[in-house]
């Protein structure tokens, strides 16, 4: 471990007891497979291959700092802990590859991790001065925060502070970006925030946290591409399911809890028509809810600040495809072209 770099001891896991209270029954026969999606630095990992003793777990991240801090934290585990360097849409490939056909456990704990929060030269903090980088793999080649907002025109940058931050001020912020880049490009997070600031009129600043919030969460999403691959991973990760199996998401934020909520929703759901007397085999749903969205207690909250806004779905899969349901699942895969649209829904 290089120095100035976070230790597992600093991160701690949202929700970790009630996780393994719901994933950890249905993962104990020999063999089981869990996935967690979003490794981060495995303390969620870590609290399920101890749990279950005879299980395997396959850990993805697109962070590769991620993967080695997580791999050093687990190697007490040998063959049991799987990792591998993959964005959570790619589930599919990743089992296929691996001669995985049915899984018991999957975890999505989304939005950024710990380690990318603490780390300033991220740029994924608006506390430090960083340079705008925000991908959560940096050798991915892909566009920078700092490229969206130097060279996306006016409207774009209205639409992803609009959609992706839900900011009430998305025009008027982009309109400022333009005019400011225009003298000089935009490097690091601090002449941002600087922005934001003047940008935001004094009222609005005094109410619903920090000025920068929704337009630094908004550049995350848009470089990292979160919602579209969560759209694509939910769908994916419920058909690896094996009967009996579950899938946990914790979403932090109204736009990925809206897609996680759709796709459960429609899983879930019978697609007998309105009006049919008895309920056919063929349209009863492949999966039943769980968890309608638990949220910490203020304890937790009280003690790890970043579990505040957190909310836990969880879905079990009831009957294989071809007992009944295969619509159903068709649906949920269909789910993820529902796009977020603003406002809460509830739980």
């Amino acid at each position: 471990m290089t120095p100035g770099e976070p230790t597992a001891g600093r991160h701690v896991p949202v929700l970790l007891s009630r996780v393994v209270e719901i994933l950890a029954p249905v993962a104990r026969d020999p063999g089981a497979v869990i996935v967690d999606a979003t490794l981060g630095l495995g303390g969620h990992a870590e609290a399920l291959l101890r749990a279950c003793p005879r299980a395997r777990l396959v850990g993805l991240d697109r962070d590769p700092q991620a993967l080695r801090l997580a791999g050093a934290r687990l190697a007490e585990y040998g063959d049991r802990f799987v990792p591998v360097h993959a964005v959570y849409d790619e589930i599919g490939e990743v089992l296929t590859e691996r001669g995985i056909r049915r899984i018991k456990a999957v975890l999505f704990d989304l939005g950024v991790s710990s380690l990318q929060l603490d780390e300033a030269d991220r740029g994924f903090a608006y506390a430090h001065d960083a340079p705008l980088d925000m991908r959560m793999d940096q050798h991915s080649g892909g566009p920078t925060a700092a490229d969206v907002l130097n060279t996306y025109s006016a409207g774009d940058l209205t639409r992803i502070l609009r959609d992706y931050g839900e900011e009430r001020y998305a025009s008027r912020i982009a309109a400022a970006v333009v005019r400011a880049r225009q003298r000089e490009p935009f490097t690091t997070s601090e002449r941002l925030v600087h922005l934001l600031r003047d940008a935001i009129p004094a009222p609005a600043r005094r109410t619903g946290g920090h000025p920068a919030k929704r337009t630094f969460q908004a550049l995350r999403i848009e470089v990292n591409g979160e919602l579209d691959a969560l759209r694509r991973a939910m769908p994916a990760a419920m058909d690896a399911l094996d009967t009996g199996g579950r899938v946990a998401v914790l979403t932090y934020h109204s736009l990925e809890d809206r897609i996680t909520k759709r796709a459960f929703a429609a899983a879930t759901t019978s697609t007998a028509p309105p009006g049919l007397p008895v309920e056919l085999p063929e349209h009863q749903p492949l999966f039943r809810l769980v968890s309608r969205g638990e949220t910490p207690t203020d304890a937790e909250s009280a003690a790890n600040p970043r579990a505040a806004s957190a909310r836990l779905r969880v879905v079990e899969r009831v009957a294989a495809r071809g007992e009944g349901g295969g619509r159903a699942g068709r649906r949920s895969a269909g789910s993820q072209h529902h796009h977020g649209g603003h406002g809460e829904e509830s739980p």
